[in-house]
């Protein structure tokens, strides 16, 4: 038997905080841990007792969300951490996945997806609610077409090859390997060995790394 996954919750509503915890109590593989309702409160309480995984809120007293969270993975780098927040301005998203954030929801998709983004952060994935996501896609769709540089300008700058730059862009858009597999026909033991390859080679360790590298890149870069 596995030993459970270990979660802290920090937000300033207690009663949003309560409800969160109903949802993960249900889950026996889910332990909620410490809950604390400001930022400054939430660093001191990972010192103490680290958990696997922090669900915090952007805007809390003390230390907002996006800045918790930088000091978080630069204190704890492998600990996961969930946005969980009321925020749809993509500009918000950004901010927290370039913070390090390992997912981003909404609370009002809490009660639909709060577990399968738990699961798919604790795979070592990166999360974003539905309705951002789709967002997203679209965005990165229409800026791909307006700003795509030429074959020949991304082969003296991008170490990556084209099918590479497929796999990297899907994973920026927080697909998972199984919808990555289906969108481009491959098998899903390929597009681990494609996403091995791209840390590899931009010497990248963590998924977050690699969805910022694509933002960086222009993958992802919109104007909001």
């Amino acid at each position: 038997m596995m030993d459970p996954y270990l979660i802290v919750l920090a937000d300033d509503h207690m009663m949003f905080r309560q409800g969160v915890r109903r949802i993960l109590e249900e889950i026996s593989a889910f332990r909620v841990t410490g809950e604390v309702k400001d930022g400054l409160e939430l660093l001191r309480l990972l010192q103490a007792a680290p958990p696997h995984l922090v669900i915090l809120d952007i805007s809390m007293p003390n230390l907002r969300g996006i800045e918790a969270t930088r000091e978080i993975k630069r204190s704890h780098p492998d600990m996961k951490v969930l946005i969980l927040t009321m925020h749809k301005d993509k500009e918000y998203l950004y901010h927290a996945l370039g913070a390090g954030a390992d997912g981003y929801i909404l609370k009002e998709d809490a009660d639909d997806e709060l577990v399968a983004a738990i699961e798919s952060i604790r795979k070592g994935n990166v999360y974003i609610s539905s309705l951002l996501s789709s967002q997203v896609s679209q965005l990165i769709v229409q800026s791909s077409r307006s700003t795509s540089p030429t074959a020949e300008d991304l082969s003296k700058t991008e170490p990556l090859s084209n099918r590479e730059r497929e796999v990297l862009k899907l994973i920026a858009e927080a697909k998972s390997n199984k919808e990555i597999a289906d969108l481009l026909c491959i098998s899903i033991r390929t597009v681990q060995h494609h996403r091995s390859n791209i840390m590899k080679k931009l010497d990248i360790k963590k998924s977050t790394d690699l969805v910022k590298y694509a933002i960086r890149k222009g993958y992802v870069s919109i104007s909001l």
